[in-house]
């Protein structure tokens, strides 16, 4: 039997304006399976184009609608619906809507659920603060996670979001 989460592995941080509560943790079941809570404001991106090499992650779309940027392919996602972001692929997502965006993000496995909590403690990250690039950088590496930091101004621009 897996064991159980302490209160101390649970977080809820936000990121900019994305929301992130961590609702299941990979250490609460055997399949080594996350569950992340997202929220995310009306006409707003959720994170730079970025692409994993070790999970893949599904959106299931509790309320509102996101927009999904994977492959240059775009997909609108209602609510009760979901997508796959699969590994490899350079991928984003924003809320394009006039309505808050609420969605799951199921991690599998689940290691990259704690990429949020770490990336929480340098947010707002600063273009000028060299150690702060520096550790995200070292955080972006463990978990094989590549960031286009320069893709979040011609995303915001091209598709009227903000950050």
């Amino acid at each position: 039997m897996s064991s159980q989460v302490t209160s101390s592995e649970k977080y809820d941080v936000t990121l900019g304006k994305l929301g992130a509560r961590l609702d299941i943790s990979r250490t609460e079941n055997e399949a080594n399976v996350a569950i992340v809570e997202h929220t995310l404001p009306p006409h707003t991106l959720a994170a730079p184009l970025h692409r994993h090499s070790r999970e893949d992650e599904v959106s299931y779309v509790l309320e509102g609608e996101m927009t999904v940027l994977a492959d240059d392919e775009l997909t609108t996602v209602p609510a009760e619906e979901s997508v796959v972001k699969g590994r490899g692929i350079w991928h984003t997502f924003w809320n394009a809507g006039d309505e808050p965006l609420r969605f799951l993000e199921i991690i599998a496995p689940g290691e990259f659920s704690e990429f949020f909590d770490e990336i929480s403690r340098i947010y707002p990250l600063d273009p000028a603060d060299e150690e702060a690039l520096a550790r995200f950088a070292e955080i972006c590496e463990r978990y094989a996670f590549e960031a286009d930091l320069e893709s979040i101004p011609k995303l915001c621009e091209k598709h009227g979001l903000q950050i």
